[in-house]
């Protein structure tokens, strides 16, 4: 029997499905990248806002339209939608068999056996399982759906930070460490398979340790793995800025294979939104971890986010905001308009702002952000990059890759012309020569080029 996986989300996301994959495979069942091909085909969905949701959906439909007019027999939803509207699915998706919800990725064999055995009278059994998401093994064997030269390392799940916006907490349940010996022998595994750069994750990265060791201890895990492997590149990612710690910028600083990059989602700058959100610290916060994170470590790239159009944000709130952009220059910024989410705090909030609206100001701050990345890529014309190469494009005839700015899938893209063939998980010395938007060129330097 042949089973499908379509993976949506963040990439914390897609480590469930790489465990799923993994016990999926091990139960005997053939894996296929074509759901034309499938028997079951499993849709691991994300909740978070309200693209993200629609998103799931349409994929989902996509999926049972092979019900009906293929030779699909059965479709499983899993993943954060499933999580938050588990009964909603059931009762109007009726092309759905089984629903798992973020603490049942383990039963996913038992989902399939039960969905695919027929009752004596011939039509199939509806499967559902919701185990206590704060009680679920964490972690696991996984077969990677990334290039086998990248990965991510899921530190925790869940989280306690309670914005008010956010329903993750609900999903995802409380936030739960990893021990870090397991933590550190994945990593060991992960460069046994080749993998040359570790993307570390969590819905709080920074928080990791505080539940299991009384303290923070990202600084010391990121030790620990650079002491026990010897993986070239390890990347920040998930970082919340009131959890930025003296210890944590000096591993930075000093240990070399901690790539100076970090993604540190701001949310907002001014004092009265932030409150409204329930982000923890002020907007003089921020503006001093910014200001240690560019004083200690100079050559650091700082991706984060924001969200404009909250309920009850001002003209004054959204200017201070662009004005903060504007001075800050961001490598990397991303703007989402605010996405209203039942069961949050911010659901019921006066002052709710006109989409429209939130459009604008996002549209703003992106136009700005668009000449200040600019001004940075232009910046790194005629320097020389080390560039991890993703594979080669045999129509431009060009190789690319991503420079320590880059973030796998959300930042931009190094393309550059070699006279020699690149391996895919390579590192190169390319000198840059042009700006292509949001992506540089340029040459590798090679021994036999001048």
């Amino acid at each position: 029997m042949k089973v499908g996986f379509v993976s949506l989300g963040c990439p914390k996301n897609q480590l469930d499905t790489e465990v799923m994959l993994h016990e999926v495979a091990t139960a005997g069942y053939e894996i296929t990248p074509e759901e034309t091909e499938a028997d079951v085909v499993i849709v691991n969905t994300c909740g978070f806002i309200e693209s993200a949701k629609q998103e799931s959906i349409d994929n989902i439909l996509d999926v049972a339209w092979l019900k009906k007019n293929h030779s699909l027999k059965a479709l499983i939803v899993t993943g954060c939608l499933a999580e938050r509207y588990r009964e909603s699915i059931l009762e109007e998706m009726p092309e759905v068999d089984a629903v798992l919800g973020v603490g049942s990725i383990h039963n996913i064999v038992e989902a399939i056996e039960a969905v695919t055995v027929k009752k004596k009278k011939g039509s199939k059994r509806k499967y559902t399982s919701f185990e206590d998401k704060e009680t679920v093994r964490l972690g696991g064997d996984r077969i990677l759906t990334t290039p086998e030269y990248t990965a991510y390392l899921k530190i925790a799940e869940g989280c306690d930070n309670r914005c008010s916006y956010c329903a993750i907490p609900s999903i995802r349940g409380k936030f739960r460490s990893r021990p870090m010996e397991d933590l550190v022998a994945e990593a060991k595994e992960l460069e046994a398979l080749g993998v040359r750069e570790l993307n570390i994750v969590a819905q709080d990265t920074t928080r990791y340790g505080l539940d299991l060791y009384g303290e923070y201890k990202l600084a010391e895990l990121l030790r620990r793995i650079t002491e026990e492997t010897e993986i070239p590149w390890i990347r920040l990612l998930y970082c919340y800025p009131d959890k930025i710690t003296e210890t944590l910028v000096a591993e930075m600083r000093d240990n070399p294979r901690i790539l100076k990059y970090i993604d540190l989602p701001m949310q907002h700058i001014s004092d009265r939104v932030l409150k409204s959100m329930n982000r923890h610290g002020d907007g003089a916060m921020i503006r001093g971890v910014v200001e240690t994170l560019r004083r200690e470590i100079p050559d650091i790239v700082i991706r984060t986010t924001f969200i404009v159009g909250f309920p009850g944000e001002t003209e004054e709130d959204f200017e201070e905001l662009c004005d903060f952009v504007h001075e800050n220059k961001f490598e990397h910024v991303g703007v989402f308009p605010y996405s209203r989410e039942e069961d949050t705090v911010a659901y019921d909030l006066p002052d709710q702002i006109d989409e429209q609206v939130k459009l604008d100001r996002m549209d703003l701050i992106m136009r700005d952000q668009l000449e200040i990345n600019a001004a940075y890529n232009e910046s790194k014309v005629g320097t020389v990059m080390t560039v991890l190469c993703e594979d080669f494009d045999p129509v431009s005839e060009v190789h690319f890759g991503r420079s320590v700015a880059d973030a796998p899938e959300i930042d931009g893209k190094v393309y550059f012309r070699s006279n020699v063939r690149i391996a895919p998980g390579s590192f190169v010395k390319v000198k840059i020569r042009e700006v292509l938007d949001y992506d540089l060129m340029g040459r590798a330097i090679i021994k036999e080029e001048t």
